[in-house]
């Protein structure tokens, strides 16, 4: 039998719904540039500020928000290789020991994720306010770089300057580690903060991050991921696509949609509502990354029987009904086909459709 790509496996199991198509690489080559090296398939979760240790109105249930999403993703039908915190694990607090007895609190939840590898990074409320320290005392390196399955990961650090800048010496850093990357090489770039001016007024943007993407702009297959802005965002520069990802904690306003950036209202009765992370695939084939948003509040399911051509929602604790004739007897599979958390895997089962004269007959 031939071996399925994960994709194909999340058909296949009807948890797929990718929401967003990038054709990062495809988008990527051309006449005029290299074809990306083959990679073998795989795919990892981004989540980003988690924020632990918040207490506050924009989330009265702020402590169950890590937990659940750790949760969700060792719920995944697969996992991933690998899952990335793109910055701000602990919120900001003044009190050093404080901010320790967050950064242990975090790394006890992030613990539990059943998957071969846990890659971290800061955000200024992990780093501003002792340009790191604690943060590395607890995680480790501000930056650093690997290489998975064809990809070169680079993680950027523009938080722990107060200024909210890369700096000469990370630019330096940045520019020597990228001229041993062969130029068709695809590269992944992780920061907190965007590296383009997306609302500088809002602590939107890097200071100097144009330099950053000066240095990038050489590579023809870069995408950078990253957090700080608490919503799903997309943005192209020139060649190089720029994602961020949902918070963990609260949702902050669209860009620009009012006059400051205060969280947007906690509503009760979408506790959720906003807050989600991603994981992102890569497909050898062709190649691109696909990104697929998963909502952390999500709490409806799907009934699907896909060989009768039968589908429905099914909100918990209420009934949903369907009327169908159906056009072949047998026994069909059905399974919820809407990735809902923990136990999702085992939301299957069978529906026998018998004969009409054999349901007469009570066969």
């Amino acid at each position: 039998m031939a071996q399925r790509t994960r994709r194909e496996f999340l058909q296949l199991a009807g948890v797929g719904g990718v929401v967003f198509a990038s054709g990062l690489l495809e988008a990527c080559a051309s006449a005029d540039r290299p074809k990306p090296a083959a990679s073998e398939d795989f795919y990892f979760v981004q989540l980003s500020d988690t924020h632990w240790g918040y207490k506050g109105p924009a989330n009265p249930e702020a402590a169950i928000e890590l937990p659940r999403a750790v949760e969700l993703v060792n719920a995944l039908p697969q996992a991933p290789d690998f899952v990335i915190f793109t910055g701000d694990l602990t919120h900001t607090t003044d009190d050093d020991a404080e901010r320790r007895r967050r950064m242990a609190g975090f790394r006890a939840h992030a613990a539990k994720l059943r998957v071969p590898a846990v890659r971290l990074m800061a955000g200024e409320h992990d780093a501003s306010l002792d340009r790191g320290q604690a943060y590395q005392e607890n995680f480790g390196s501000l930056r650093y770089t690997f290489d998975h399955k064809g990809v070169h990961f680079i993680a950027l650090d523009n938080v722990s300057d107060p200024k909210g800048i890369l700096g000469d010496a990370q630019i330096d850093w940045l520019s020597r580690d990228l001229k041993a990357i062969p130029k068709e090489k695809p590269i992944v770039v992780f920061t907190h903060r965007p590296l383009f001016d997306l609302k500088p007024d809002w602590d939107w943007t890097t200071g100097d991050g144009s330099r950053a993407i000066d240095v990038l702009h050489a590579y023809p297959h870069v995408t950078v991921f990253y957090g700080h802005i608490h919503q799903e965002h997309h943005q192209m520069t020139d060649h190089i696509a720029h994602h961020a990802a949902r918070s963990l904690v609260f949702p902050l306003p669209v860009p620009g949609s009012q006059p400051k950036r205060t969280p947007l209202p906690w509503d009760a009765a979408h506790p959720g509502r906003g807050l989600g992370f991603r994981d992102v695939d890569t497909d050898p084939r062709a190649p691109d990354y696909r990104l697929r948003e998963i909502a952390i509040g999500r709490e409806d399911h799907g009934f699907t029987i896909p060989d009768l051509g039968l589908r429905i929602d099914v909100e918990p604790g209420k009934t949903a009904q369907v009327r169908f004739v159906p056009e072949k007897a047998g026994t069909f599979l059905f399974h919820c086909d809407i990735f809902c958390g923990t136990g999702h895997e085992e939301m299957a089962g069978t529906m026998v459709v018998r004969p009409r004269k054999e349901a007469r007959d009570g066969r």
